[in-house]
């Protein structure tokens, strides 16, 4: 493998706590760039090095040296993104935007780019496939849509990967427990209670160390290009539900629910590129129970970006 020297925006969060120490223990270089907002858990290490600041502030982001971005920084999830919209357009548009042609002019010829499963909006189909049309209903999903048009218009000048990830579940050292697998375990570890609204809607799922591992993956194979889908189980808020109840004695409590958007996605174009998941919803609902009576995992404030974003940040 070729040692890189790899900028990660987004760095210390969800997915960032668990990529960069990987890309470490592969033996790369890593600057890892984060506003912060919901801490620092990445672990100290010579080929890291940590720099505080926001994407919008894009001269600030240090490109010297760097041969690979992976960009994983934005306002995170629909109600996020609606708190403030002018923020989320800077952070996740605008910001991205700016980067590509700073990368572009500093002759970086890879960028890996993390979009979301939920730009195509709400589908009929039952496989939802890459070819589809984007129709993005929040202001989160917009500003992705957007990005990823931009930075496709960048495929001449250097390698574009564009990940639509499903939705992440299981541990990372900058948990979230907002996302509907860790958000329904914490429930029923903690209050012996699952709340299910709805239930009928289907939610595509991404264990956090199969994405991380994707994101791996495209740096080491520069070929993939364009477009990837990356959910690998399409099941009901009321099949994980089920799941849980399985592992933890709690009591299943569908109420209605106003939420029309139900997801599915199509992975066979990742797979056909010889990329393999090793995980699932039932082992990262095991290993939260596991950390959850190590002491390894409590509810916190900051483990909701909701919550902690209107406490401590806007």
């Amino acid at each position: 493998m070729n040692i890189k020297k790899i900028l990660v925006t987004g760095a210390t969060g969800y997915k960032g706590s668990v990529l960069v120490p990987k890309l470490l223990n592969a033996g790369h270089k890593v600057i890892a760039f984060d506003t912060q907002w919901f801490g620092n858990f990445l672990p100290e290490h010579t080929n890291l090095t940590v720099v505080k600041g926001s994407v919008i502030d894009t001269p600030s982001i240090p490109l010297d040296g760097v041969d690979i971005i992976i960009h994983l920084a934005s306002i995170a999830n629909d109600p996020c993104g609606d708190l403030d919209p002018k923020l989320t357009w800077e952070t996740s548009a605008l910001a991205t935007m700016q980067l590509a042609d700073r990368a572009k002019r500093e002759g970086i010829k890879h960028f890996i780019y993390a979009s979301s499963g939920s730009v195509y909006g709400i589908k009929d189909e039952e496989n939802v496939t890459e070819e589809l049309s984007l129709e993005p209903i929040s202001e989160y999903n917009k500003t992705k849509m957007v990005s990823e048009r931009v930075l496709l218009s960048y495929s001449d000048d250097m390698v574009v990967q564009i990940v639509r990830p499903a939705t992440v579940c299981g541990l990372s050292p900058r948990q979230r427990l907002d996302v509907a697998v860790n958000m329904l375990t914490m429930q029923a570890l903690k209050n012996g209670r699952i709340t299910v609204f709805g239930g009928e809607q289907a939610r595509p799922n991404i264990h956090i160390d199969d994405i991380t591992d994707l994101y791996l993956f495209l740096l080491e194979n520069p070929q993939v290009t364009g477009v990837y889908n990356a959910g690998f189980e399409n099941i009901t808020v009321g099949e994980i539900a089920a799941i849980i109840k399985e592992k933890i004695d709690a009591e299943v409590v569908v109420t209605p629910s106003n939420d029309p958007r139900s997801y599915r996605v199509n992975s066979d174009k990742l797979l056909a590129t010889g990329f393999k998941p090793k995980k699932n919803v039932r082992i990262a609902i095991e290993e939260m129970i596991e950390a959850y009576h190590a002491g390894k995992l409590t509810d916190e404030d900051r483990w909701y970006n909701l919550k902690w974003m209107e406490k401590e940040i806007l």
